[in-house]
């Protein structure tokens, strides 16, 4: 299929200093769970990012000394000679396919606790550490701590490249680097040349590119990474005032700009609170003031709106991390004529909650995210089919949606049912929630690519029972018939139900989704799910009137999601709707309108008028599951060979979590496995002290 003449402009070449990008698609630097923990997960990772077309590749932010240690994550590390090989191999398995490979070096300053290292903190101030809150102090440099670190700083450009790198980035972003902190008033008041005026406090970020040029600059194109607003009005950096003119005084030194917004919550805000390139209107004017190109981030999907930033003058370079996540074969199918095929980020941020776990990213619409190494998944390819067999996935929701799309790109004869109008399950019903719109990607792509396939058959309003799976004549039956909030209130901290709770005074996330409502009056939501669910569901009834009272007994509003990067944005926005806010609080009984709360802390009893909106856990919709294995004599006289829940109905949990199930499920039918085996590759340790 030819492309569209329109995106040719993407595919021109782009001069960095000494180095070319094929193309005017960068992958973002972006944390990824994996680093020098689970090196070849991270290689292989990266070499697929370049095996689908972006121009450049580069690591996540590398800590490049022992006072800048960021245990417990995850990221890659370049303090000494051992560490090279690793990011060697990173650097071989994107340049094999005719990627540049970048490095961005980073010192987090007065952010990190030094766990690890056990290695004094430093920053410009006396300040205490602000990752974790850390009972440590960082100490403020002297003049001979910043030669020392200016020397750090060069030594690491040399060894990346030696382990053959063909960019460095020079990292100030994020409200989380050592240049930035020198740069932020609040945190420099310093009374020498690296404080006080703008000029000084730049000083810093200036000697970190001149060295880095003066190093490697003759080879490696060198690249600076910036931040240039923080957000917070006056009391940080702004794009009209100090930003502006900090991007004017070192305009013509990096050999490009790629520039954002800080910190990580607003550079990479959720679907939910920014729509795709909002972060241009911070931006627009580095181009004004600077003959070098420039590349920023905004959650681009869009071919269209990749190509306008570019034609107005915005930008040279398309930047992803998340967009490349979710489709690493981006580039290619949009220089294939494929665009049809792109797997578009919906913006969740679930990649950005497993990083700050510490665990492998993961992502709602790539569930080969991580699996590259690991399970030997490819985003795009999958092995034929091994025998002719018809499968049945009854419930077409993300995970019976995924297992279909894969069982039918193998080959295999696939019917899926379900029961509901609609294909989609939980994403067409959280889709339709406030600001939740982009998650119907999850469904949209999948019944795109499904469509033109003449071996899926896909038919709605088509509830089965046990008896009609038994006489269907399928092969491998695979049920993915999802799972249904509890009205009871039993969850994390309540393990009974809560007294008085039933379905005529207590409204489920899915009824309020079926359109059911409580009388207009009060309402309290007790959210024991600490995850998006609760504060939307107290933002729904908020925004249609209701008087919404948000009970939780964790810290603050929806506490996981400090994770996934929108915890403040959440709060603020319920804060903004007259939401009461009550954390620390669970509830002990209903009646009479009257729902009775308990405060964790004091053990006070208090009363809140109103319905009560339990989130607090799912139960597997299994009853078929139930009524199909009950009588296997039946399942093997039926020619059924095998019978499996996935997703949700196997395991409630993520709508990531569903699609990825639903996606092993193809890819192991059929498959020979040891049960008692691990299911994956593991680590292989070169031990000094190896028995």
């Amino acid at each position: 299929m030819a492309r569209d003449p329109r995106y040719d402009i993407l595919f021109e070449p782009v001069q960095i200093g000494p180095v070319t990008a094929p193309n005017r698609f960068m992958q973002a630097p972006h944390c990824n769970g994996m680093g020098r923990m689970y090196p070849d997960s991270m290689i292989a990772m990266r070499g697929m990012k370049a095996e689908g077309g972006w121009g450049i590749v580069a690591t996540e932010q590398c800590d490049f000394h022992p006072t800048g240690d960021v245990t417990p994550f995850t990221e890659t590390r370049l303090w000494g000679e051992m560490d090279v090989p690793y990011l060697a191999g990173m650097v071989n398995a994107v340049q094999k396919h005719g990627g540049l490979a970048a490095v961005e070096l980073v010192h987090n300053g007065h952010d990190t606790g030094n766990i690890y290292s056990r290695e004094v903190p430093i920053g410009p101030m006396h300040r205490p550490v602000t990752w974790r809150d850390h009972p440590v102090q960082a100490r403020a440099m002297d003049l001979s701590d910043i030669r020392d670190y200016r020397r750090w700083h060069r030594k690491a450009a040399l060894r990346a490249r030696d382990a053959g790198f063909d960019i460095v980035v020079v990292y100030a972003g994020h409200d989380g680097t050592m240049p930035s902190h020198f740069l932020s008033r609040r945190h420099n008041q310093r009374g020498d040349e690296y404080g006080g005026s703008l000029e000084n406090r730049l000083r810093l970020y200036r000697e970190l590119l001149e060295d880095t040029l003066d190093a490697v600059g003759d080879t490696m194109g060198v690249i600076a990474r910036f931040a240039v607003d923080e957000m917070m009005g006056p009391d940080g950096l702004e794009w009209q005032n100090e930003g502006r003119d900090a991007i004017e005084m070192l305009a013509e030194i990096p050999h490009m700009w790629d520039v954002n917004v800080s910190n990580w919550e607003n550079d990479s805000k959720t679907s939910r609170f920014a729509p795709e390139g909002y972060q241009e209107e911070y931006i627009a004017f580095v181009k004004q003031v600077t003959s070098k190109p420039v590349s920023t981030v905004g959650r681009y999907t869009s071919p269209d709106a990749m190509v306008s930033a570019i034609r107005r003058g915005l930008v040279d370079m398309i930047c992803a991390a998340r967009p490349s996540i979710a489709d690493p074969f981006l580039p290619n199918k949009i220089k294939e004529g494929r665009v049809e095929d792109i797997r578009e980020c919906i913006g969740c941020n679930i990649c950005a909650a497993w990083n700050n776990v510490s665990a492998p990213t993961r992502c709602t619409q790539n569930p080969t995210m991580g699996e590259e190494w690991r399970k030997g998944w490819h985003p795009e390819k999958i092995a034929p089919k091994s025998t002719d067999s018809h499968v049945l996935v009854v419930g077409a929701g993300p995970a019976g949606l995924e297992a279909a799309h894969q069982l039918g790109k193998r080959g295999y004869r696939v019917t899926l049912a379900d029961a509901a109008a609609q294909a989609g399950g939980r994403v067409t019903r959280e889709s339709t929630l406030p600001n939740l719109n982009v998650w119907a990607r999850v469904r949209d792509y999948r019944l795109g690519q499904i469509a033109p396939m003449v071996n899926v058959d896909l038919y709605l309003n088509s509830e089965l029972n046990a008896d009609e799976v038994l006489e269907f004549g399928a092969d491998h039956v695979a049920l993915a018939t999802g799972a249904t909030w509890r009205r009871d209130g039993v969850g994390r901290h309540i393990r009974n139900p809560i007294p008085g709770a039933d379905t005529s005074n207590s409204f489920s996330p899915d009824d309020l989704m079926d359109e059911k409502r409580p009388d207009k009056g009060p309402v309290v939501v007790y959210d024991d799910d600490h995850y998006y669910m609760g504060g939307m569901m107290a933002e729904l009834l908020a925004g249609e009137g209701y008087q919404v009272t948000l009970v939780t007994p964790g810290l603050c509003v929806s506490s996981w999601t400090e994770h996934s990067l929108e915890q403040e944005h959440i709060e603020k926005r319920l804060v903004g709707m007259g939401v009461e806010i009550l954390p620390r609080h669970s509830v002990l009984s209903l009646g009479d309108g009257v729902v009775q709360l308990e405060n964790l802390v004091t053990g006070e009893t208090l009363a809140r008028q109103g319905t009560l909106v339990p989130v607090t856990m799912r139960l597997p919709n299994d009853a078929l599951f139930d009524a199909l294995s009950a009588d296997q004599g039946k399942l093997a006289a039926a020619g059924i060979k095998s019978l499996r829940r996935i997703g949700d109905c196997y395991g409630p949990a993520t709508i990531a979590a569903a699609v990825y199930e639903g996606h092993r499920y193809a890819r192991e039918l059929d498959a020979e496995a040891d049960p008692d085996g691990v299911p994956f590759k593991t680590v292989k340790y070169d031990l000094e002290l190896g028995g």
